[in-house]
């Protein structure tokens, strides 16, 4: 796994086994995740999303504590994954890192705990699977809207994003800051070190 420019975003790519039968690979394994992030994983939800080409979901997060983190695949077409800092405080707040996810050269997207996650289907059928800490808890989910031209993602060129009607109402970074929606760097970062020595009582992938 290598660590992107934003604290708490990592990228994993799994060597592939293939042969005329079809090909194998480890997608999560909790020895190499556990070495380079130097934190567990409590996993207690799993999902699947498939999208029509153009669909744009994000930028999710999720209070914290506890927050959600995520560790992000996908499994059939592309999408451009897209990371957000929106912790205030962070000293790269408002930054982004985009990684493409495929079935042809397979990645793996993890962020941590107060992270805003995103990502656009490039192809129809794009299938997206990721691990999560936390379930889903509607009260606790938050978003800022994809688009912001403050953030100025950059999407892919040609593609209409097509927005879910939450998402397409979702404020911009700056309106999700005056409204008290933002986590804080800092006690992100201090819910993250509590983990460390918590996992190993509560379970982790890998026991």
């Amino acid at each position: 796994m290598k660590s992107l420019g934003i604290e708490g975003a990592w990228v994993h790519e799994p060597e592939v086994f293939a042969d005329s039968r079809g090909s194998f690979q480890e997608w999560f394994e909790y020895g190499r995740f556990r070495a380079a992030t130097g934190q567990g994983f409590r996993l207690a939800q799993a999902n699947c999303s498939v999208s029509a080409r153009g669909t744009l979901r994000g930028i999710h997060f999720a209070s914290v504590p506890p927050g959600q983190a995520k560790y992000v695949t996908c499994v059939s077409g592309a999408v451009l994954d897209v990371v957000v800092d929106i912790r205030s405080g962070s000293p790269t707040f408002g930054q982004w890192e985009a990684v493409r996810l495929d079935e042809v050269t397979p990645r793996c997207v993890y962020l941590s705990e107060g992270l805003g996650h995103a990502f656009m289907a490039l192809d129809d059928h794009s299938t997206v699977v990721y691990l999560c800490s936390e379930g889903y808890a509607p009260q606790r989910e938050h978003g800022v809207h994809p688009l912001d031209p403050a953030l100025a993602v950059a999407w892919p060129a040609g593609l209409t994003p097509l927005l879910s009607d939450k998402d397409a109402a979702a404020p911009t970074l700056e309106e999700a800051g005056t409204q008290g929606l933002l986590p804080s760097y800092e006690e992100c970062r201090a819910y993250r070190r509590s983990l460390i020595g918590e996992i190993g009582e509560i379970g982790e992938i890998g026991e």
